[in-house]
């Protein structure tokens, strides 16, 4: 049966109409969590080397409970040095995080059991796909790893899931709905697929967001009103249960004359079965080309969305979005400098027994931007 939205709840979702971000207003929900209290951070040199491998580009990251470390996805396309992830040692204490010793490089592998190829190899031999990896994620069950690649429509490759064991061999992979793929104006746009990831905290579902509309879906966001995101729950089996519509916001600031601006899913996380940290990333470049991000992690409920699992083009007016509230706008801990976030996790508890959350920044190999590693402690409602 399909719901269909208010006007007013519509509205504020594409930012049309003057509301606040909490699109819970007219429906009662409970928010898990009720505050973000900043601890503190370490930084990742530019450039850093370890194990012949430039570390750089980190785009997500895992916490390890069973052996107490992190694993983190670079979405190094095979350019750097071969898709990667990278394990890590990194403690947090009530006041303070430690620096990221590295332990270990994971060499992803595609299906012929090879490292995934750079760009000149795929077009001499077109053998495997060129990755472009961005979501990694333990599985609480089975303990491999899941990831996730966002495709390259300019060389006819889909996005895909895939799971691999701690040495990076292929094991399986997830099929995705026709809607994502690549058709002539149809699917997922370039760069702006397969983001974000979680499994629920028990393993009995798998989610996983894209960063922006689908081409039939919608534009992508702007000054003037938010778009359509997809997120996606599978099963244990792999079976593709639900789509959910996720509300993006529209941009925060404007860019300067002819300048890039954007806003996405970057990276989302499950707090239980149906309430997320969804993880928005806005880059805004000033007249002089400079970026500015703006960061903010909202909660999510998927309580009474409109499930449209099958529907190939998103029509507004006849589906009922997630709601979403903000629970951190990064503006407000007024630190020197907030890079490039697209990682998110819950760590270790705290000696009190509250949880930890920790984000990481995608660096992109840039000397101007730096790989930093937040970490927050949860502060949840009673």
């Amino acid at each position: 049966m399909r719901v269909v939205i208010t006007g007013i709840l519509l509205g504020c979702v594409l930012g049309l109409s003057s509301c606040s971000s909490d699109l819970s207003a007219q429906t009662t929900t409970h928010w898990p969590i009720s505050q973000l209290d900043y601890i503190g951070q370490t930084v990742v040199a530019h450039n850093r080397v370890f194990e012949h491998t430039i570390v750089g580009g980190l785009s997500s990251i895992d916490y390890d409970k069973q052996h107490q470390q992190w694993v983190m996805i670079s979405d190094d396309r095979s350019e750097e040095s071969r898709a990667r992830a990278y394990v890590g040692k990194m403690t947090i204490s009530a006041h303070q995080v430690s620096p990221m010793k590295f332990t270990q490089v994971i060499t992803l592998k595609g299906k012929l059991e090879k490292p995934y190829p750079n760009l000149p190899e795929y077009l001499l031999h077109h053998q495997q796909v060129v990755p472009d990896l961005e979501s990694l994620r333990i599985d609480p069950q089975t303990h491999l790893l899941r990831y996730t690649s966002e495709g390259d429509r300019k060389l006819g490759l889909n996005p895909f899931i895939r799971d691999a064991n701690w040495q990076g061999e292929y094991i399986d992979s997830l099929a995705l709905p026709a809607a994502i793929l690549k058709s002539p104006q149809h699917g997922f746009r370039d760069n702006l697929a397969l983001e974000g990831s979680s499994f629920s905290d028990n393993g009995r579902y798998y989610f996983t967001s894209m960063e922006a509309p689908l081409i039939q879906d919608g534009p992508v966001p702007s000054l003037t009103q938010g778009a359509f995101g997809r997120v996606l729950k599978y099963d244990r089996a792999g079976v593709l249960l639900a789509e959910y519509v996720y509300p993006i916001d529209k941009l925060p600031a404007k860019p300067g004359l002819g300048r890039h601006a954007d806003n996405g899913v970057s990276e989302m996380l499950a707090i239980d079965d149906t309430h997320f940290l969804m993880l928005e990333r806005s880059g805004i470049q000033n007249a002089a080309g400079q970026y500015h991000d703006y960061i903010r992690i909202y909660q999510a409920d998927a309580t009474g969305a409109t499930n449209v699992r099958g529907e190939d083009k998103l029509v507004a007016g006849h589906f009922q979005p997630m709601r979403k509230r903000l629970l951190l706008n990064f503006e407000s801990l007024h630190l020197p400098h907030i890079d490039n976030i697209e990682g998110i996790s819950f760590g270790p508890r705290l000696p009190d027994g509250s949880r930890t959350l920790v984000v990481i920044s995608d660096n992109n190999f840039n000397a101007s931007e730096v790989t930093q590693i937040l970490a927050f402690k949860v502060v949840m409602a009673d």
